[in-house]
């Protein structure tokens, strides 16, 4: 078995192992009614983007979420909440080395660079991988954050199960051109879905807003595209969609379990490609800038 595939399965596990933390950690974690910034680089971005939705929607407060690299100057926030995996990604390290407010960092090493940048650290060591390509680490610290807003993951938790011993909801070898949809903090989702997908097996992946897909994008979709909406997507789009010749998958289990449909999904293709899923090419566990 492949690293990943290890590390997919073990994604329930390690989803729970956050639930019992994040009581312990949440003193040093955003409170609600502060304005924060979520940052980080790759599949860590788009847990930011996640939260920082779930965090708005649900009324704890302005939160933005930025690629560390793009972080704009000036605006004024309470914290910072930075998530790497590996704690040495440079674009990350040197935003909190110049941040004037406030910061926290997530993860999965204990002795990594950015356990001394940052003025309070969550490590999830329980999480790390050997993997290049990222997935437990991702949704448990998405799982940390989302039981910090007060959500019960007890339906993501039972959907994960499902996820793991049911078959894929499309066949990999039936398609080179996969989009992913979602709305609302599932848009997160969405992008990393796209990313696993193209890291993991070099396919043609994309991914929007669930509403915006028709503003040029569908114009691509065909008998050879699986159309993936993660979450709650309306009828009528996916209708259009259908239209267009493309297998439609519709959100069916909890969002965070959909992800490891898609994450089961690029580990297949990628075998069915003889790639190593664990080794992406042009690919490294951290990005290290001289």
């Amino acid at each position: 078995m492949s690293a990943i595939a290890h590390e997919i399965t073990s994604q329930p596990s390690a989803w729970a192992e956050a639930v019992r933390l994040a009581p312990e950690v949440a003193p040093i974690l955003p409170e609600r009614g502060e304005r924060v910034a979520v940052v980080g680089c790759g599949t860590s971005a788009f847990m930011a983007q996640a939260f920082a939705a779930l965090r708005e929607a649900i009324g704890h407060g302005e939160t933005d979420a930025f690629p560390a690299s793009e972080m704009p100057a000036g605006r004024t926030y309470h914290s910072i909440l930075a998530i790497s995996r590996s704690g040495t990604t440079t674009e990350v390290l040197r935003l909190l080395e110049a941040a004037e407010v406030p910061t926290v960092a997530i993860t999965a090493v204990p002795s990594s660079p950015i356990t001394r940048v940052a003025d309070d650290a969550v490590v999830l060591e329980f999480a790390d991988e050997r993997s290049v390509v990222q997935t437990r680490f991702a949704t448990s610290t998405l799982a940390l954050l989302r039981v910090h807003l007060g959500q019960d993951l007890g339906q993501a938790l039972a959907d994960a199960a499902v996820a793991l011993r049911a078959d894929l909801p499309v066949e990999p070898r039936d398609h080179d051109h996969y989009v992913f949809l979602g709305t609302g903090w599932t848009v997160g989702l969405a992008h990393e879905a796209a990313l696993k997908m193209r890291e993991t097996s070099s396919s043609f992946a994309e991914s929007y807003p669930a509403m915006e897909y028709r503003h040029g994008p569908i114009s691509l979709a065909g008998r050879r595209s699986a159309v993936w909406a993660l979450g709650q997507t309306g009828a009528r789009l996916l209708e259009d969609v259908s239209a267009t010749g493309a297998t439609v998958v519709a959100g069916r289990l909890e969002p965070m379990a959909q992800l490891i449909e898609v994450q089961r999904t690029a580990v297949a293709l990628a075998e069915l490609r003889g790639l190593d899923p664990d080794h992406p090419r042009h690919l490294t566990r951290s990005v290290v800038l001289s």
